[in-house]
C-alpha cells in the first residue's frame, strides 16, 4: 500500500506540532522571574542577560527566566524574603545585603582583603567549601544557592583625592550593609548604607564624598566617574560574591539534568562576566584618561596591606556574633592558608 507525500507531510506536521505543544508546556511548568541587584542598561546587567538566553537555549525552551533589574518588584535587600514566598523565583544579587539575618552572610559575602583576583574566590566556593557554607546558610530560608559570580575586583568612586589609609578619614563612603561598613568605620570612614541606584545622585547631591559601587567599567557606564573624578583603580577593597540563588522547593522539583545544565551555566557565566568587565574596564579606565579632568590613583602596596590589615580584624569580630559565622571564619582561614594566601 502506497502513501501519498501529501498524507507523509500532513503526519510529519502533526508530530511537529505536538512536539511544540508539549514544548511549550513545558516551558511554562520553567518559567520563572529573577531580580538583580544591579540596574538595567548596565554591563554586568546586559551580561547577565545574556546568560537567561543561553539557559532557555541549553534547555531547549525547557527554562526560561525573565531578568529584572534592581527594585522592580521587591527593594535590593528584600528578594530573599520575597523567593521563599514565591513572589520572586530566583534572584542574582550582593550576598552582603542579608547580613542583617546572619552575620555569616557578611563574612561570606565579602571578607574584605581576602581575595586578590576573582579565580580565587571562585576556587574557595566550588572546592574549598564555601558552596557547601552558602547552603547551609540559604536553606534555612528558603533558597537553594547554584553559584557564584563577581565583577571582579571593583575600582572605587571619590569626589576627593585619596592616596592611602589616611585619607579615609572621616570620608563619608556609600559601603553594602555589614563587614564592608564595619570594615571603612574601622578605618576612619563614616559608611552609608544607600542602594546602587542611588549613588549617583547622592554623589551629585554631595550626601557622600565617595562609594564602594562596583567595576570601573560599570562605574563610568553610570556617569559616577564624571561626578567624581578622583577614582582609584584597581581596587583596594572589595571583591563581592554575588549569588545566583533560587526558590529551594522549585529548585528541589527540577529534573536532575536541568539542575546540572543550571549549575555549570553559572560556572559559565562567572568567567564570561569577569573576563568580559576586565576588558571593558581597561577601555573606560583608557577613555577617562583621555578627558583629561579624571585623575586615576592607584594606591601602593604598602597602602593596601594597612587596608587589608585592618580588616582582618573585623573577620574576627564578625566570627563571634554567631555559630554560622564562626564557621565561615574557620573554613576560609583554613582554605586561605591551604593556599599560601594567609600566614
Amino acid at each position: 500500500m502506497k502513501t501519498s507525500i501529501k498524507t507523509l507531510f500532513g503526519a510529519a506536521f502533526a508530530v511537529a506540532l505536538a512536539a511544540s505543544t508539549s514544548l511549550s508546556a513545558h516551558a511554562a511548568d520553567y518559567s520563572w522571574k529573577f531580580q538583580s541587584s544591579d540596574t538595567s542598561g548596565t554591563p554586568t546587567f546586559e551580561i547577565d542577560k545574556e546568560w537567561t538566553d543561553r539557559v532557555a537555549e541549553m534547555t531547549n525552551g525547557r527554562i526560561k527566566i525573565e531578568l529584572l533589574p534592581v527594585g522592580s518588584i521587591v527593594e535590593h535587600a528584600e528578594t530573599q524574603d520575597a523567593i521563599a514566598a514565591g513572589i520572586l523565583d530566583g534572584h542574582i544579587t550582593d550576598v552582603s545585603y542579608f547580613s542583617g539575618k546572619d552575620p555569616a552572610f557578611s563574612l561570606i559575602a565579602n571578607p574584605i582583603g581576602a581575595w586578590a583576583d576573582p579565580q580565587q574566590m571562585f576556587r574557595f566556593i566550588n572546592y574549598g567549601g564555601g558552596k557547601e557554607l552558602m547552603n547551609k546558610l540559604e536553606e534555612p530560608y528558603g533558597l537553594h544557592f547554584i553559584g557564584a559570580i563577581t565583577p571582579g575586583l571593583e575600582a572605587f568612586v571619590s569626589s576627593v583625592p585619596l592616596n592611602g589609609v589616611d585619607d579615609l578619614k572621616g570620608l563619608k563612603v556609600r559601603a553594602p550593609e555589614g563587614m564592608v561598613q564595619e570594615v571603612f568605620a574601622a578605618a576612619g570612614a563614616a559608611p552609608v548604607n544607600i542602594p546602587q541606584s542611588e549613588v549617583y545622585t547622592s554623589l551629585d547631591k554631595k550626601v557622600i564624598d565617595a562609594a564602594d559601587a562596583t567595576v570601573y567599567a560599570t562605574n563610568s557606564a553610570m556617569g559616577l566617574n564624571d561626578i567624581a573624578k578622583h577614582p582609584v583603580y584597581p581596587g583596594f577593597h572589595s571583591l563581592p560574591l554575588v549569588e545566583v540563588s533560587m526558590n529551594k522547593e522549585k529548585w528541589d522539583a527540577l529534573p536532575k539534568d536541568l539542575q546540572e545544565i543550571l549549575t555549570v551555566s553559572v560556572r559559565d557565566l562567572s568567567q564570561d562576566l569577569v573576563a568580559r568587565l576586565q576588558m571593558k574596564d581597561r577601555e573606560a579606565v583608557a577613555a577617562d584618561q583621555a578627558k583629561g579632568d579624571i585623575e586615576i590613583t592607584n594606591w601602593s602596596d604598602e597602602e593596601r596591606a594597612k587596608f587589608r590589615a585592618i580588616a582582618m580584624k573585623q573577620w574576627k569580630k564578625v566570627a563571634e556574633r554567631s555559630d554560622n559565622a564562626q564557621e565561615v571564619y574557620d573554613t576560609l582561614t583554613k582554605y586561605l592558608k591551604s593556599q599560601g594566601l594567609l600566614k
